[in-house]
Formats: structure tokens, sequence, C-alpha cells
């Protein structure tokens, strides 16, 4: 932001038209409220959610609950040569993306994946957490060999066991596809990580006002930089 041409204030009003937007606000919109050229308004919306980035693993205590989702574009919408035609690849042509939600906290982590297995469950899971943490998740069989780890079997309709259900994080879900399909309409891959950034960000402090959430945000930009050539670069 050091180098920014922009004023203070458009920042200011820019953190919070943000910040006030559960799902997301698209840059044309942002451009108008700003009274700038929406370039501009989709360059600094991309540096403000780089000072949402997750650069260190959160902490989690837990409980905490585990799942992945599918982000792209739905199969009867495709151009007629790129669809699949067949249930099995319904998630071809989509990005993973794996998050946690602890409940305790309301926190969400999430991660742009290239594919989901075991071993990036591992990666994504056990930076953060303590031995001992509960977890819980679906059936899927990324995550049985996970400790202390209890699951529900959706493909039974079996949606909550006890204490043992995902809701929390498909909530999340629910909102990362909203802003999908009816704020942004096109997350590209590329890009893909900080939207989910922003989306996660604002989902953990809902409960913290709104003019602590702008401080913390300028705080966190502090020595945070995003060059244009970097945002663009192939």
């Amino acid at each position: 932001m050091g180098n920014s041409r922009l004023p203070l204030l458009k920042w200011i009003y820019a953190v919070y038209f943000m910040e006030s937007s559960p799902k997301g606000m698209p840059s044309t919109q942002l451009a108008k409220r700003l009274g700038v050229t929406q370039k501009t308004a989709w360059y600094l919306a991309h540096r403000i959610r780089r000072a949402w980035q997750e650069d260190v693993p959160t902490h989690y205590e837990g409980p905490i609950e585990v799942d992945e989702t599918y982000v792209g574009g739905i199969e009867k919408n495709r151009h007629i040569g790129d669809r699949t035609g067949a249930a099995k690849l319904k998630y071809k042509g989509k990005t993973p993306v794996m998050g946690m939600k602890d409940r305790a906290t309301g926190r969400v982590s999430a991660v742009v994946l290239d594919y989901v297995n075991k071993y990036e469950a591992v990666e994504f899971i056990f930076p953060r957490i303590d031995e001992g943490t509960l977890i819980y998740t679906d059936e899927a069989v990324i995550y049985h060999f996970l400790p202390n780890q209890s699951s529900v079997t959706h493909s039974r309709r079996q949606y909550r066991d006890g204490d043992c259900y995902t809701n929390g994080i498909e909530s999340f879900w629910a909102v990362l596809k909203r802003a999908h399909k009816g704020t942004f309409h096109s997350m590209s891959y590329k890009h893909l990580q900080r939207y989910v950034d922003e989306l996660a960000a604002k989902q953990g402090r809902q409960h913290i006002p709104m003019l602590r959430r702008i401080e913390d945000t300028f705080r966190d930009m502090v020595g945070c930089t995003l060059p244009y050539d970097e945002l663009i670069a192939d």
C-alpha cells in the first residue's frame, strides 16, 4: 500500500466494502463505489486479499471439521465439446479445495490443490492441530488413517452421529459456491486461492466488530506487497 497512488480514504472504503460483503464484491461494483476504473479496483481488491492470506498455518485446538469441495462450472453450462458425459467424471475440469473449520472459534482454513489424496490431507491438517485433536470428516478414504478421526457416511444419508458432523465446513463451501456463481461468476485457478483466503478470513471474524476488522486488515498489510506484474504474470 505504501507505493499506491490512491488516497488512504479509498483504501479504507475498499476494505470496508469488502469486509461487509459476506460473499465478496465484484471489481465492477467496487469501482463504481470508489470512483475508480475497474482495472484499478481489481488490482486493489487483490492487494487487500493478499493481506488476508494465511502465511503461517493457523493453530486449532479443535474439534475440527475437514472436507473438500470442487470449484468450477456446471456440467450443463459447459461448451458441448467440454462436457464429460459421465457422472463419475463430474469433477473433471474443476479445482479441488480442502478446508477445515474449528468449532471452538469458527475460524476456517482452506487451500487450493492440484489433486486430493491422503498425502495432501496430511500436509494440510497436521501443521494446524495438536496431538489428540478430534477430527470429524465424511467417509472419504483419504481421511481414514488420521488419528482421533470420526466420520459420517453421506452416501447413506447419515449426516450426524452424535458430535460427529461436517455441517460447519460445508456451510463455508456453500458461501464459496455462492460467491463463485452469484458474485464473481468466474474465479480462475491462478487467483482462486486469494478469493478463498478472503472468504475464509471473513468467515472466522464475523463476531469481531467492523472497526476492529478494518484495523486488523491494515495491520496485516504492513510489509505485504503484490506487484501488478506479479499479479498478471503467467
